[in-house]
């Protein structure tokens, strides 16, 4: 059973009163709701439900987020399905798909997730924009970097450029550049201790403070990267005022932005105006907090600003990196790399003519013929993988580039028939049996593109990603 730490406990009191705290220690205490969010895709929702049903996972339909879903039994499956493996869904709390709705990109956006990893809001905001235009998706953390590619790839979001930054720099980098600024913001999460009961550990006011400083580094630096007239979402999971209104006041006062009212799909509760005895900026009751045992998901604060004039330009960075140039499918460097992948695949060069490409030693990548960038140098990963070249010059097509292009693909494909070999293959090894002649095939498992393999006379080497081979995998029950 999770419990509240003394130091959180004396902070809800003292600012939300004993009957909040009853109700939040009582939610804390509880088994609480998992969600997920079903992308937009060539797969109809409905036959994903259906399929997750012979797992024993069983779902309540949201009325208030197209595609999202309660889960109300068989969670503990909830991520080990094939569907999973291959990002059929995503698993997301109902709080945290807020952010991207109210963010609301087009696909005619320039759209920055300045905190990304994991990539839950990074891929939802990549769906929300039809999997086109220009999405750039940062994060400072190396480690939670890995997380955002794996995110990346296993949902193919085929129009997002990753960067490795420190967001309350990257406004050196990019200025007055974006139409849309997402900024969820590290914090003390209190929204989520039902589920981060370590929280407990660490909490204490010295790091509410620290961090709303950090938060207020970032909106800053998301206000001088945004159009006059663009918008900004700003987001925590945490409860404490100090890192929510505070930081809008402090913001709100000293920079030229105003904020809009925020129109939820779930329960909310305004803003608070004042603290400790302190009046704040009125316009501040256009932001909502969320109250977690309400909607049976996530604390949650969510605001949305719009810059109403220009701001004083940072000095530029100067990176000093080799510049490497994206590709248009007529260039000579992949036009004969891309026939190829038509002659065997039978996906029309005309689908492959929507996208742009980039050559990295003998690796290629592709992402949305829209995207755009003044320069490659600040990124660290743009779009997913399209392919490998070997010695003789003959494109390999990868299995990220398989599950985009699903819809198109019409030659040597294999349809995999039974579970053992299933097995196989989503590790990584041999199907044994004589799939001669030899060469790349596509791999499909009941109407799903898995991935490529190899194909000879001895079996089918799997191809499938390693990232993707770490998942535990259950079958249904017959």
């Amino acid at each position: 059973m999770y419990t509240i730490g003394e130091n959180i406990s004396a902070y809800i009191l003292k600012h939300f009163g004993n009957d909040y705290l009853n109700n939040y220690a009582k939610y804390v205490e509880e088994d609480h709701s998992q969600y997920i969010r079903i992308p937009a895709g060539s797969t109809d929702p409905q036959e994903i439900i259906k399929r997750l049903e012979a797992y024993n996972i069983y779902f309540e339909k949201l009325t208030c987020i197209e595609n999202a879903y309660k889960v109300t039994a068989g969670s503990e499956n909830l991520g080990k399905t094939i569907e999973y493996t291959i990002g059929k869904y995503y698993i997301q709390s109902l709080s945290s798909m807020l952010p991207p709705l109210v963010l609301s990109p087009s696909e005619n956006d320039k759209t920055l997730d300045l905190c990304a990893a994991p990539g839950s809001k990074s891929t939802q905001l990549s769906e929300i924009m039809n999997y086109k235009g220009t999405l750039y998706s940062n994060e400072v953390s190396g480690s939670r970097l890995r997380v955002l590619v794996y995110n990346l790839d296993k949902m193919t979001a085929v129009n997002m450029g990753v960067i490795n930054f420190k967001g309350e720099n990257l406004s050196k980098v990019f200025d007055s550049y974006f139409d849309k600024i997402l900024v969820d913001a590290p914090c003390t999460a209190l929204g989520v201790l039902q589920k981060k009961n370590e929280v407990n550990s660490w909490w204490d006011e010295s790091k509410v403070d620290l961090l709303s400083r950090m938060q207020i580094k970032l909106l800053v630096s998301a206000i001088k990267m945004l159009k006059v007239g663009g918008e900004i979402v700003y987001s925590t999971c945490t409860l404490a005022i100090e890192e929510n209104e505070l930081v809008l006041d402090t913001v709100l006062n000293n920079y030229p932005v105003e904020l809009m009212p925020v129109d939820l799909p779930v329960n909310s509760v305004d803003a608070i105006l004042e603290f400790e005895g302190r009046k704040l900026n009125p316009q501040i009751k256009n932001a909502k907090r969320i109250i977690p045992w309400e909607i049976d998901s996530e604390g949650f604060f969510v605001a949305k600003l719009r810059k109403v004039s220009k701001t004083e330009q940072n000095e530029k960075l100067n990176l000093k990196k080799r510049d490497p140039q994206l590709l248009t499918s007529n260039k000579k460097e992949i036009i004969e790399k891309l026939k190829q992948v038509e002659e065997r695949f039978g996906i029309p060069l005309e689908v492959l003519r929507g996208y742009k490409y980039l050559i990295k030693k003998n690796d290629i990548f592709f992402v949305h013929k829209n995207w755009e960038a003044e320069s490659l140098s600040p990124f660290t990963r743009i779009g997913t993988k399209f392919g490998v070249f070997d010695r003789r010059g003959f494109t390999h097509l990868h299995s990220n580039a398989a599950r985009v292009l699903a819809e198109h693909l019409s030659t040597n494909i294999i349809e995999i028939e039974n579970e053992a070999d299933l097995t196989k293959y989503l590790q990584g090894q041999t199907v044994k049996g004589d799939y001669s002649p030899n060469g790349q095939r596509v791999i499909k498992w009941k109407n799903e593109i898995l991935g490529t393999a190899s194909a000879s006379g001895d079996g089918l080497k799997s191809q499938f990603p390693r990232s993707l081979r770490s998942h535990e995998i259950t079958f249904p029950a017959d």
